[in-house]
């Protein structure tokens, strides 16, 4: 298929036909290989990853031979997140996909915690329950490598062009971008996207009107509404909370770095690292709530805005921990010790903030 005949083919996941082909730059991507080797042989010496490499290579070519369509990619995700759900957490629970039809297409709206698991945890709970799984927006910040590229639009990931410069260009990408939106639902395909640009660090979930003002590009285009357009999207909040964040440590000295210096300079591999950290890392109990579908006239992505967040502080659930951030003192002893644990592992200055990423989803449903 040539860019002539496919306006999305820069941003869009692979189709059924793509795949193999995809699977074959894969595994012969030297940083790829090198990745899983550092991964699985760390502390091993240098000549032994050398060693295992054609191995690697040859294993991941017989392995994957049999993944010549989303579909089959879809299965084998599940059977990965399977595993590290158990390994990982003290189990999932979903609610509301009782009130979403599984031949409908939605736009799933969700708080943003970690950056791999949030999309992977809908789609798990769709997938359970008989739904369609989502394609999944994600910024180009995280593809730097042509090796996360291909194993993201393997995943039914598109992708959102932060990175583009200048007036023109930038309003070229967000029109593409609103029209693959509006073309998947129509042709079947949810979406996920976060309600934010980056992960909410401090624990305070608030949707970027400029992401529902984004959605109304190709509505203006069309000569529709604001309120008549959002409504053609069936736009579906999610919360999704975790008892345990495992990247909490690294977000509350990001934000005392930021709090104290003015500013925050990313290392070079530190996405990639939070990636990994948010899958093997430690989350007690997880929780995903869909929320009511948005049906109501709003005439403004600002108003759109405080629906998305009412519902999402709503549907979000605390566990003892967040009741324990916010001055409850009645929690299992059990709690006290984790949250000494994790303060003892930063410095002072840091320590407000995580107190304050766990107790901010009580304030917030509180005021509702």
């Amino acid at each position: 298929m040539t860019k002539i005949n496919d306006p999305y083919i820069d941003i869009r996941p692979y189709n059924d036909e793509e795949i193999p082909a995809a699977i074959d730059r894969l595994v012969g991507d030297k940083e790829f290989i090198n990745a899983i080797l550092q991964y699985r042989l760390k502390t091993s010496p240098i000549w032994l990853k050398r060693l295992a490499t054609p191995l690697v290579k040859s294993y991941l070519k017989i392995k994957w031979s049999q993944l010549n369509s989303v579909e089959a990619i879809q299965l084998e995700v599940k059977k990965y997140l399977d595993k590290t759900l158990e390994s990982t957490s003290d189990g999932v629970t979903f609610e509301g996909l009782d009130k979403l039809d599984p031949n409908q297409s939605y736009l799933f709206v969700s708080n943003h915690r970690d950056i791999a698991m949030d999309p992977a945890l809908v789609n798990y709970g769709l997938f359970l329950h008989g739904h369609k799984t989502v394609r999944i927006a994600i910024g180009d910040n995280l593809l730097k490598k042509p090796c996360a590229t291909e194993l993201m639009k393997l995943n039914k990931s598109f992708i959102v062009k932060r990175s583009a410069k200048g007036p023109r260009e930038m309003m070229k990408a967000l029109g593409t971008l609103s029209a693959y939106i509006k073309y998947s639902l129509d042709s079947g395909h949810s979406i996920w996207i976060a309600q934010r640009e980056g992960r909410a660090k401090d624990g305070n979930d608030f949707t970027e009107p400029a992401i529902l003002k984004m959605f109304h590009v190709e509505g203006r285009k069309q000569k529709v509404s604001f309120a008549d357009y959002v409504k053609q999207l069936k736009i579906v909040p999610v919360s999704i909370s975790y008892e345990n964040d495992p990247c909490d440590l690294a977000k509350a000295n990001e934000l005392e770095a930021k709090a104290s210096d003015g500013n925050y300079e990313k290392s070079e591999f530190e996405d990639i690292e939070s990636i990994v950290q948010g899958i093997i890392g430690p989350k007690g109990r997880i929780n995903v709530a869909f929320g009511n579908v948005i049906k109501q006239d709003f005439d403004s992505p600002e108003a759109l805005a405080s629906e998305l967040d009412r519902q999402i502080h709503r549907n979000y659930k605390l566990f003892p921990i967040n009741q324990f951030a916010a001055g409850d003192e009645s929690v299992a002893q059990e709690v006290k010790d984790k949250m000494a644990e994790k303060l003892r592992s930063l410095p002072k200055a840091a320590r407000p903030y995580l107190i304050a990423s766990y107790a901010n989803p009580v304030g917030k449903q509180k005021a509702i």
